[in-house]
């Protein structure tokens, strides 16, 4: 069988091209929120001061490292439906659901809530996007994708959580 170039990188996943660009949509707004998140982490990590600095520090970046997999992740995902990933700050700025904090002047308490609020945040927009994803565009891939990433985001919130109450 002799394919021609456009045939060769034609998208044929048994999803027309109108949905699988809806669940492309509903990944590049993930994916701004996740970078945003991942920003917020890494300027918490840098900048958070007290007697929990060590154990913070330390936190804030583990919690980016994840994150910086799962950016990877959604980013490759948006491809492999046939459509090009967000990767500029001003795309990010304009998909994001997030909003961007500042080093909030070292304040431990202040930052752990900042990300136990992104983190909900996120579990939420998770939830809906995963039933639109099958739902509305049939994609059960992307729709396995994003539970998977609601579950990580939930273990992620409850470890913000624990650090909260003590």
């Amino acid at each position: 069988m002799n394919l021609t170039t456009k045939e060769r990188t034609e998208v044929n996943i048994g999803i027309q091209t109108a949905k699988r660009e809806g669940a492309a949509e509903l990944l590049k707004h993930l994916l701004a929120d996740e970078h945003v998140l991942y920003i917020k982490l890494r300027n918490f990590h840098w900048n958070v001061t007290g007697i929990h600095f060590q154990p913070l520090h330390a936190f804030f970046e583990a919690q980016y490292n994840a994150l910086a997999i799962h950016i990877d992740e959604i980013a490759e995902r948006i491809r492999s439906l046939g459509f090009f990933a967000p990767g500029s700050m001003e795309e990010f700025k304009d998909y994001t659901r997030l909003e961007e904090s500042t080093h909030l002047n070292g304040d431990a308490r202040q930052m752990l809530e900042h990300i136990l609020h992104d983190h909900e945040a996120l579990i939420q927009s998770l939830r809906r996007d995963q039933e639109a994803a099958m739902e509305q565009y049939g994609d059960a891939g992307t729709q396995d994708f994003l539970i998977a990433l609601m579950e990580e985001h939930e273990k992620h919130a409850w470890m913000v959580r624990s650090h909260l109450a003590g």
